[in-house]
């Protein structure tokens, strides 16, 4: 079954570029372009595509409200495009629910292996650029909050000690099957504990799961990436 996407970008030939690579892979199919973030959550109402490649900037609607908007309203993964590596703009994404982003100069090979990722479930935490964003608005947000006091732990109390251990985990860059390796248990499971976590914090993905376990504490930026195995 083939992975249903939407390109939206504004520049007419980065969009076409975009679309052309993706089109060209027999897993995928291009189902609409879009040129602004109004076309782009007509085209995600029209067609229900599985993923949304979602530039950020762009005229009248921007991307960062397509995504939020879009992100609330269906079950699309969307995956944000930007020039920049520290494009304050991809903060917001995050936020808004995006499963991740990629810088437009990406790889052919990177862009088609982003989008699969996303389709999947997934999320883009493993790019240095995605660890450094995350771990910088983390840090700017705790440093924003420190003076109120604002209980971040008490937010974790509703987990179970296999779910946070498996928030862990996942806020530390490692994929499904390397948390059931790290965990003993099958990547189904893993997948409930995902959405267990997922739900019990009112988290819309696992980009803002990341987020979260830096904001509490649980996760410190700098930490080494573990590695599955018992």
């Amino acid at each position: 079954m083939s992975i249903r996407v939407v390109v939206a970008d504004d520049q007419e030939l980065v969009r076409s570029g975009f679309s052309m690579i993706l089109a060209a892979q027999p897993d995928i199919e291009v189902i609409a372009e879009a040129g602004d973030g109004a076309e782009a959550v007509a085209a995600v109402r029209l067609h229900a595509p599985d993923v949304l490649l979602l530039d950020i900037r762009m005229p009248g609607m921007d991307g960062i409200e397509a995504a939020r908007r879009v992100c609330a309203s269906s079950g699309c993964r969307v995956l944000m495009l930007t020039t920049f590596d520290l494009d304050e703009y991809v903060y917001e994404a995050l936020y808004a629910g995006a499963s991740g982003f990629l810088l437009k100069d990406v790889r052919r090979d990177d862009l088609v292996h982003a989008v699969r990722v996303v389709a999947a479930g997934d999320s883009l935490l493993a790019p240095t650029v995605t660890r450094r964003l995350v771990a910088d608005v983390v840090g700017r947000r705790r440093t924003a909050r420190a003076t109120d006091g604002a209980p971040h732990a008490e937010r974790l109390a509703a987990l179970t000690a296999r779910e946070e251990e498996t928030l862990r985990l996942l806020a530390r860059g490692l994929t499904n099957a390397e948390i059931a390796a790290a965990l003993v248990v099958s990547e189904h499971t893993v997948k409930t504990h995902v959405g267990n976590v997922l739900s019990k914090l009112a988290l819309r993905g696992r980009v803002q799961a990341v987020i979260c376990a830096y904001e509490t504490g649980l996760v410190v930026a700098g930490e080494p990436r573990e590695t599955g195995g018992s």
